[in-house]
C-alpha cells in the first residue's frame, strides 16, 4: 500500500532552517572580527616599515595619518569600528631607521552584533562600555641581519663582490 508523502520536504526544512540561519549568523560576528584583525595586522606592519626608512625628524603624526588611511578599509560601521562618539582607534608608534626595532600597536573597538552582545558579556569578551576590544602588534628590525652582517665587517664597500667568492 502506498502512502501519500506530499509535503515531507516542506516540513522537514521547518525544522531544518532556523538552525542553518542561526549557524550563518554565529559566523558573521567572527568572520568580522577576522576581518578586522587582518586589516590592522597589516596597517600595523607598513607603519613598521615607514618607521624603519624614515629618519628621527619624521612627524609621528604623519605616520599616524599614514596607518589611518591604510585603516580605512574598515567600514564605520560599529560593528566592525565604533566611530562615535569619538574615533577608538589608538595608534602607539616607537622607533626610527636610527633605532634598532621600529613598533606599532593598534588597539580598535568594535560593537558586538544582537546575538553576541548577551553571550560575549556573560563571557567577560567585552570592555566596560559594551564592546570588543582589538588590539594588534607589529615589530621590525630596521636593518635585516644581513646587512649588519655587511656593515661589521668594513661597510658596503667590502662587501661588492663578496657574493663571487661565497661558497
Amino acid at each position: 500500500m502506498l502512502r501519500n508523502e506530499k509535503g515531507q520536504a516542506t516540513i522537514e526544512a521547518a525544522f531544518v532552517l532556523p538552525f542553518a540561519l542561526v549557524l550563518v549568523l554565529l559566523l558573521i560576528q567572527p568572520g568580522i572580527l577576522l576581518y578586522d584583525r587582518i586589516v590592522m595586522k597589516a596597517a600595523a606592519s607598513e607603519g613598521c616599515r615607514l618607521l624603519a626608512t624614515n629618519s628621527d625628524s619624521f612627524a609621528a603624526s604623519d605616520a599616524e595619518d599614514y596607518i589611518k588611511r591604510r585603516l580605512g578599509a574598515v567600514p564605520q560601521q560599529d560593528c566592525f569600528h565604533v566611530h562615535r562618539p569619538e574615533c577608538s582607534w589608538e595608534i602607539q608608534l616607537s622607533g626610527s631607521e636610527s633605532t634598532k626595532d621600529t613598533f606599532v600597536t593598534i588597539t580598535n573597538e568594535a560593537k558586538p552584533l544582537p546575538l553576541f552582545d548577551t553571550g560575549a558579556s556573560l563571557l567577560g569578551l567585552l570592555n566596560e562600555r559594551g564592546n570588543f576590544e582589538l588590539e594588534v602588534h607589529a615589530s621590525s628590525q630596521t636593518q635585516p641581519s644581513w646587512a649588519k652582517q655587511v656593515l661589521s665587517k668594513g661597510g658596503p664597500r667590502a662587501a661588492v663582490g663578496a657574493w663571487l667568492y661565497a661558497n
